[in-house]
């Protein structure tokens, strides 16, 4: 019966993202929803009280999702609960922290740049298009099922310990560290109609995903992987795929990466 119940609970939660993650493009690409970033419930000017929402439910899904990703809170959380359901529980807050954004969001009147017709329209919905695509497609070169907690519920329902992934470098990792901040950069920008709160969404949310993983999700694949990351690090640039110059790129370690 614990078996059973993790199980669900995992696969519940990943219903939860999986909407929430198709709910997203709706939200931040302005299609589909009565609500988006950029359509005003009513019109009339911006309040300081909206920017103040706007920016709190912005950081309360930033201090979720990083504190909750940090190895101290994930030792203190599996004091708590079982270590299968660890990912899954964080999964499911960030999915709630977002649709909590989606809800009480604040959308700001005025306009930033407008493209309407012909090819220029055409091309950034292709682009945001490619910026979603790449952040899904992205979970798979990983691991999709093990990002989302499907694989640990499941292992663990089997009675099968869970063992950490090995750290690879392959397909889209071999351009760019972190593809899937690529990806959620692109889509965020990527907008024939940018409003005053899609650019302050969109600003927020590049600027949250640049501290974030440089200097903490960086940090933490240095401990979890050793000298095996750093070289890595010296090899492929963190967000922006253009070649490293030569003095830059780091002499291989000894012990090879997994392949």
């Amino acid at each position: 019966m614990r078996a059973l119940l993790t199980l669900c609970y995992g696969a519940i939660c990943y219903v939860v993202f999986f909407l929430t993650f198709l709910y997203a493009i709706g939200f931040v690409g302005d299609v589909l929803l009565p609500k988006t970033v950029s359509q005003p419930l009513s019109a009339g000017p911006a309040t300081a009280a909206m920017w103040v929402v706007d920016l709190v439910l912005l950081g309360i899904f930033a201090v979720q999702h990083s504190g909750m990703a940090r190895r101290g809170f994930k030792t203190w959380l599996t004091r708590l609960l079982p270590p299968a359901i660890e990912r899954s529980t964080f999964v499911l807050l960030s999915s709630l922290a977002l649709i909590l954004l989606f809800w009480q969001w604040r959308p700001l009147p005025g306009t930033v740049w407008n493209v309407t017709g012909g090819w220029g329209e055409w091309l950034l919905y292709a682009l945001s298009a490619f910026g979603w695509l790449l952040v899904l497609s992205g979970t798979f070169v990983i691991n999709h099922f093990d990002l989302f907690g499907l694989r640990q519920v499941w292992l663990s329902a089997r009675g099968q310990p869970c063992a950490p992934l090995q750290f690879k470098q392959h397909f889209y990792y071999r351009i760019v560290r972190h593809p899937l901040m690529l990806g959620f950069i692109i889509a965020f920008w990527a907008t024939p109609h940018m409003s005053t709160g899609h650019l302050l969404f969109a600003a927020a949310s590049t600027g949250y995903i640049l501290i974030a993983v440089k200097y903490l999700e960086e940090r933490d694949l240095i401990v979890a992987h050793g000298e095996d990351y750093r070289r890595y690090q010296g090899e492929v640039p963190m967000l922006c795929p253009w070649p490293r110059p030569h003095h830059e790129v780091a002499k291989p370690s000894p012990r090879r990466m997994a392949h």
